[in-house]
């Protein structure tokens, strides 16, 4: 499929959660199974050309995508969580909301030292999540420089953010506004 066919199977839901918001909804893209297969295979491209040793997927949705990437490249899936979800020993990264803040955590063991790390996620919106969970793969000793995501939101800023983060992004698509 191509990523214009792709784009049209994620659903818009205008002033959700609130008004002037435009969700993009990827369930009805991971419910189409030609459509979910075809993301999967150009995430697990950009994936295994960036020369990943591992996966890892920022909750919820990143883990849909991250997961599937990782079972297709057999790469280990290294999954970020929110704070207070993993029952070992964790790491953990607090990180600035539009409204807030927010806390992410990892099993630091799920890392070795020098490991090259992407990040895959659904969507990127303004980025704080992708840099935070880039600072804590980081803290944990891994090497991370790439991040692709199934939608990119452009307007709101989130691939220059990675980008001063030093992690390169790449996205099968884009749509304008928020």
């Amino acid at each position: 499929m191509t990523p214009q066919e792709l784009k049209s199977l994620v659903r818009t839901i205008p002033d959700f959660p609130v008004k002037g918001i435009q969700f993009r909804d990827i369930t009805t893209l991971i419910g189409n199974g030609p459509g979910f297969a075809a993301t999967v295979d150009w995430l697990a491209t950009r994936v295994k050309d960036s020369g990943a040793q591992a996966i890892a997927g920022m909750e919820a949705r990143g883990f849909i995508f991250g997961a599937a990437v990782a079972a297709q490249s057999a790469l280990p899936f290294l999954p970020v969580r929110k704070s207070g979800k993993l029952p070992c020993d964790t790491i953990g990264v607090d990180y600035a909301l539009e409204y807030g803040s927010d806390r992410l955590e990892m099993d630091p063991t799920s890392v070795t030292a020098g490991q090259r790390v992407a990040m895959v996620d659904d969507l990127l919106a303004t980025g704080g999540t992708a840099c935070a969970t880039a600072q804590l793969l980081r803290q944990a000793g891994a090497v991370v420089s790439h991040a692709f995501f199934v939608i990119d939101l452009p307007d709101l800023g989130g691939a220059v953010k990675l980008r001063e983060c030093d992690v390169e992004v790449a996205a099968l698509m884009e749509f304008d506004g928020d």
